[in-house]
Order: C-alpha cells, then structure tokens, then sequence
C-alpha cells in the first residue's frame, strides 16, 4: 500500500454464500415473485443440493395469501412420495421468514423448453403427458385438485422427467361445499369454463380440461383458444371454435377433443383418459403404471409403512404436524382445527378413554412418538396429543389431521360426550 493511501477495505462477501439456520447454504438466485424468492443451495449435512423458497412473512399479511402458503406446504407433504411431483423436504421459520425446502428441477420450466424448441413430436409430448396425468391422478386419489396446471408449473428434473409444482392454487377436502369447489382460480387460458363462471364445480374434471389444453400445447405449439381477449375466448371455449394443425394424430385428436368439452358432465374423466390406446402407447415405465393404478389411500398408507418401518400416524406425529397456521402470527385461532381441554386424569387413564371412544366409534387406534395417538377412521384423521403440564393436570389437544367437516358433522358429539367425565374444562378453537 502506498504511503498516504487510505487502507483496504476488506472484500464484500458473496451476495449469496449465506448460510441458513445452520443447515443449508445458499447460492443464485433461481427466481422470484411478489412475496419469495427462490434460490439455489447446498444442504450442510449431507451435501445435497435443494431448492429454497423464502416467504416474506410481512408480505403475506393479505388475506388472500396466508392460506394459499398453508395450501402449497399442506399438498406438496400428502402428495410428497410421487416421482412426478415436486417434493417438499422441509420447512422452517423464523420471525419474518418461512423457508421451504423443496426438490431442485435442474431442468428448468417444460414452458421454456415449448418456447425453445416449438412444438414437440407426439412421442416426447406423449411422455411428458403421461408423467403429468399420472401425477395429477395420485392427486385426485389424495383428495387434492392442483387447479393451476399449466406448463409454467411443470418442471424437469436432471434426467428429463416432469415434475409438477406450485400447489398455491390447490383444493384439499376441507374447502369441498356439497362435495364441490366453489373458488375461481387459475390461469384463464387452462382453466376450465365452469371454473371461471364461478358455480360448484368438481376440482378433477377442472384438471383434466387443463390435461386438454396442455396436450394440444405440446403437440400443436400454441393455445387452442387465444386469451388476449377474455369475452372471445369464453365464447369459443363454450362453442370449441379451435382448429387441429394437420400434424396432430387422429387419435390424439380425439383425446383432446374429449378433454376440452365445456361440458364437465360428459368431459373424459382422468380414469378415462388413462385407458384410452393412445395415452398407453408406450407406457413401458412400471413405477408410472403403479401410480395410475395401484395407488389408492390405502396402498399408499400400507407402502409407506413398509418401506420406512412408520405407520401414518408416526408420519403424521413427526411433521411437526399439517396444522400449519403456526407458522403465520397474524393467524388467528379461528382457522385452526383444534379442540383442547383440560383433565385431572392420569396418563394412562386419558390413554385408555381415547382408546375406548375411539373404538366404540370404529376408528383404528396407534400409539405414536412422545406420547401422540393417531386415530383413524375412513378419510378422517386425529392425532390426539396429551402434555402433563404439573403434576396430576394434563393439557389434551385433538388435532383434525383430515375430514375437519366430516369429524364436526358425524363424530364430535360422541367424542364430547364421551369424554366429559375427565374433563375439567374446555379450550375449543374452531373446526
């Protein structure tokens, strides 16, 4: 250093080498939107390489965007072993931030890949279709309608194969009213008529109109229905004014032309559309197979306690649990799906009077980590967990896990009852 020459300032650290509460270390940003940011990183302990989402929690104050966060967490972890859906490996918080850990697509947006190369041939589009419809349709025997497939949502992974995400716009059970959905939602130019025209519509029939639209994407290289102008566009949807380019199959035709009926009563139905000659043709991959096929609630229940030595509840009990209004302090209590009281009863005696009501009730009973009991009975879930808070005075909170409106409609009032003799006082929050 020259004499006279003020010193050195030290270097700047790399804007993004930061490390994440102790257990990730964050690289580029990948992307970002109005309240996260997506960026690339490196776990800490075993070197993997992941995907993470940053929440602004002061930005997701709206109303409209809290629920939409616990929608997103909430699918991706019931949809989480799917291999052509985007998975969720963690999720953290901390006073103003939420941090989700998520698979790293490598291979970029399939919208990208559209706009890149044009229209793809049917064998690539057909793939890519059969990754999506089997996706979606493990998502339908989950009980969750994605209503936002579009090919911004579509990933692909290192190897080329499709991942659906961004689950933001997803329906779970609890917002079914007469077993439909009633919420317009979506990207206009996928979304299904009876969406937009905001009346009850069925949330998988929603998606295989999507199906249509993204498979006429694939194959033709451009949208059946032009979007700039929303009042042309519903009109043509409702009349299917779209035309086929030469080059699209006859056969393929007729699977689109089935998928984009306006109408959702005689629409292809994905359990349709799995049978149909054209989508099988060269389904060779058994995993995909298995998943359109085999993969009801049970068998996924059954298969994850075999390959991981856990039950569901065990799963349940150790993911912090799917009650995720937690994570927001602006939630209020109104929204969460939890009962409590207060005993003076002995552990084993408030074990064994869950176990008696649960039975009574025919639901199955297991006994899970610290302490929780996992109930289950059909699509209702609970996961009872029971804390001594002094000596002789437990603090017991029932948590609907799945089928909130079925358990306050057909099995509360047995459960209240029953359990009235040990209890010393109620906290209800709301169902």
């Amino acid at each position: 250093m020259e004499p006279g020459m003020p010193p050195t300032p030290p270097p700047l650290p790399p804007p993004h080498a930061t490390t994440l509460l102790g257990k990730y270390k964050l690289g580029g940003l990948l992307g970002r939107g109005s309240f996260a940011k997506v960026y690339h990183a490196k776990s800490l302990i075993d070197n993997t390489t992941v995907a993470v989402k940053i929440i602004d929690k002061p930005k997701t104050v709206d109303a409209t965007m809290e629920p939409r966060i616990i929608r997103e967490i909430d699918a991706m972890r019931r949809l989480h072993h799917h291999p052509n859906i985007l998975k969720i490996h963690e999720v953290m918080a901390t006073k103003s931030k939420i941090y989700l850990i998520v698979e790293l697509a490598t291979g970029g947006e399939l919208f990208s890949k559209i706009a890149r190369k044009g229209r793809l041939t049917e064998q690539v589009a057909r793939r890519y279709f059969q990754q999506l419809v089997s996706a979606l349709e493990f998502c339908h025997r989950n009980d969750v309608a994605h209503r936002d497939v579009k090919p911004q949502n579509l990933l692909l992974d290192k190897d080329g194969n499709l991942k659906v995400s961004d689950f933001g716009l997803s329906a779970l059970p609890e917002q079914l009213k007469n077993g439909l959905l009633h919420t317009a939602c979506g990207t206009p130019a996928y979304t299904a008529p009876e969406v937009l025209c905001r009346r009850g519509y069925n949330g998988s029939k929603a998606d295989a109109w999507s199906c249509g639209v993204i498979l006429f994407v694939l194959l033709a290289g451009y949208l059946p229905f032009d979007g700039s102008n929303l009042m042309a566009m519903y009109k043509k949807v409702n009349r299917r004014e779209y035309m086929f380019p030469e080059w699209i199959s006859k056969s393929a035709r007729h699977v689109i032309y089935q998928l984009l009926d306006p109408n959702p009563d005689t629409r292809m139905s994905m359990e349709s559309l799995v049978k149909t000659s054209w989508f099988k043709k060269s389904l060779k991959s058994k995993p995909q197979e298995s998943f359109i096929e085999l993969y009801t609630k049970d068998s996924y229940c059954k298969s994850e306690a075999i390959s991981s030595g856990l039950n569901a509840f065990d799963i349940i009990s150790m993911s912090s649990g799917l009650d995720l209004t937690g994570l927001f302090e602006t939630t209020t209590n109104n929204n969460r799906k939890e009962k409590r009281f207060t005993s003076n009863a002995s552990m084993e005696v408030m074990v064994e009077k869950v176990r008696k009501i649960g039975g009574d009730l025919g639901f199955r009973f297991e006994k899970g980590k610290n302490g929780a009991i996992g109930l289950g009975k059909e699509k209702v879930v609970l996961i009872v967990e029971v804390l001594e808070i002094v000596p002789a005075l437990l603090m017991v909170t029932v948590k609907v896990v799945h089928g909130g409106l079925e358990f306050e409609e057909y099995y509360w009032g047995d459960w209240k009852a029953g359990l009235q003799d040990i209890v010393l006082s109620w906290q209800i929050e709301g169902l």
